[in-house]
């Protein structure tokens, strides 16, 4: 998505748009160099809702306050699978977790990641409690549940469609808030009876909060457009991604929002095991 939107903006600003990907720390380190950059609105993060749990799990590489939210680009749905002979519906699931609380072995694409997350506010929601093993990522992850190592896995939607069209998985309902044009017979777990069961997978763009307000205006625009552009839209859904655009406040809103939940789930304990 950052490479769509950067070759997208590269037209529309007039000049190159680069992309580097810049690993650790859950997106920290990238964010960092961005909140700590020159506040020009030429560094822009790429970043999705990790960001409003990786500062929370990993204090001390960023204070969130060093960014400020510019545009929504896209939500990611997520989907619940299981090996197929395993559980045919998600109240099965649900009551055999319930009948062996922590016999069900639940993977994930690591501590905090919307994977992560998205199991948590299911096993909340849901009432059960799971092991969790978190992997490095997300093709671990599923590969554990291929291989019968692990019963269930919250999975970006886009990695498993495949598997589930063939019959080498079962997706038991939708971890996002809306179903996937990828599995649109897959009801989500809300509407499988689990309120607040979901997890808002996002996509989006920040820079540091110390760039002028004239130029986070600039880049709202110029991103939202391209977001919009029928051509952009199309190649995110072909990517398993749903275009998601917002007025930077409604934008500032969610993420500060999602902040607070967040904070509530790691002081519980729940995140960070």
């Amino acid at each position: 998505m950052a490479r769509i939107t950067a070759d997208n903006l590269a037209a529309s600003l007039g000049q190159p748009v680069i992309v580097e990907n810049k690993l650790g720390a859950g997106g920290l380190i990238a964010a960092a160099q961005v909140a700590r950059g020159e506040p020009d609105g030429h560094l822009i993060s790429i970043y999705t809702s990790a960001y409003t749990i990786a500062p929370l799990l990993t204090p001390g590489v960023i204070n969130p306050d060093e960014l400020t939210p510019v545009a929504a680009m896209a939500v990611v749905p997520t989907t619940l699978v299981v090996r197929p002979g395993t559980f045919k519906t998600l109240a099965e699931l649900v009551a055999a977790a319930k009948a062996k609380p922590g016999s069900l072995v639940a993977s994930s694409a690591g501590i905090g990641s919307s994977t992560h997350m998205n199991l948590e506010r299911f096993s909340i929601a849901a009432g059960i409690d799971v092991l969790h093993v978190p992997m490095k990522g997300a093709p671990d992850a599923l590969s554990e549940v291929l291989g019968g190592r692990a019963d269930m896995y919250f999975a970006l939607t886009f990695q498993v469609a495949g598997f589930v069209k063939e019959g080498k998985l079962v997706a038991l309902g939708m971890g996002s808030p809306k179903r996937s044009a990828l599995l649109p017979d897959v009801p989500t777990t809300v509407e499988l009876g689990y309120p607040d069961s979901d997890y808002n997978f996002w996509v989006g763009a920040l820079v540091s909060s110390r760039t002028p307000k004239y130029i986070v205006d600039r880049l709202h625009k110029e991103i939202t457009a391209v977001v919009n552009d029928p051509d952009v839209r199309a190649q995110f859904l072909k990517i398993g991604a749903d275009p998601l655009t917002m007025s930077q406040a409604e934008f500032e809103a969610m993420i500060r929002k999602e902040f607070e939940a967040n904070a509530r789930l790691v002081n519980s304990g729940k995140i960070g095991k």
